[in-house]
């Protein structure tokens, strides 16, 4: 059975979503439509992006991913298809793309609506590509080919054998701060060594294994399921006790 995510900055108090589904079971009342989220930060790209990509791999390869978050655009973007590390995805061309993998698209094409006026992109455009996807059409057929997307780049952390030097990309809904901070790059560098770990005026020199082993109301820095450090205080919002949020410096030090 083939699967639609729906990702999107829509909300859940009107009828946005509820019409992208109507106009994908019209088509074909068989598919099996999974919602990613639709609490996205109004045209949000990053936030988009965190949470595509920390979850569109889970799903099976072929999985149709439809992503409606500044949906409309800027001037002259066009609404395209592509194939990506297995996955399908249908947005609009603002760069997402590029936050999501490193890997260029296999294949990318302009669903051609070029002369379409629309306010309702999702369910004029997206829905109907999605559901000949998930009813055997090759993505070749939705549209004219196109040799390149536009890709945003992301923060890169920088590291050398002293120092890694990262950034806050999420702050969850916890109020804990992600971090582009990795463990296969800390476990390489901190091998034998002491560390400390600095962001806003606290620094914290061990990673815990679970959040109970601190106590409620104290700092706490774990590596999560993505492996990215993730820094929060037990049943405390760490952004606003600690003055950080999205781009915020946190770097990690180590003594030779």
């Amino acid at each position: 059975m083939a699967i639609i995510t729906f990702l999107s900055d829509f909300g859940e108090s009107d009828h946005y979503v509820s019409a992208v589904k109507a106009k994908i079971l019209s088509s074909n009342s068989g598919i099996n439509i999974v919602d990613i989220s639709h609490q996205i930060n109004t045209c949000d790209i990053a936030h988009a992006a965190y949470v595509l990509k920390a979850v569109f791999q889970d799903f099976p390869k072929g999985t149709i991913h439809i992503v409606a978050v500044n949906s409309i655009g800027q001037s002259g973007d066009k609404y395209i298809a592509a194939e990506l590390e297995g996955h399908y995805f249908i947005t609009t061309d603002n760069g997402l793309l590029g936050l999501i993998s490193d890997q260029e698209p296999r294949e990318q094409v302009d669903l051609n609506t070029a002369d379409l006026q629309t306010t309702f992109p999702a369910k004029q455009v997206f829905a109907p590509a999605a559901a000949k996807l998930a009813g055997g059409s090759k993505l070749q057929s939705l549209g004219t080919p196109l040799t390149r997307i536009k890709r945003m780049l992301g923060r890169h952390l920088k590291a050398n054998k002293r120092q890694i030097s990262g950034n806050i990309i999420r702050v969850d809904h916890y109020g804990n701060l992600i971090t582009n901070i990795d463990k296969t790059t800390f476990d390489i560098l901190s091998k034998e060594k002491k560390f400390t770990i600095h962001f806003s005026r606290e620094t914290v020199n061990r990673v815990n294994n679970s959040l109970n082993q601190v106590e409620a109301g104290d700092v706490f820095s774990i590596f999560n399921d993505q492996g990215l450090l993730e820094i929060g205080i037990n049943q405390g919002i760490a952004s606003e006790l600690l003055g950080l949020g999205y781009d915020s410096p946190v770097t990690i030090n180590f003594e030779e």
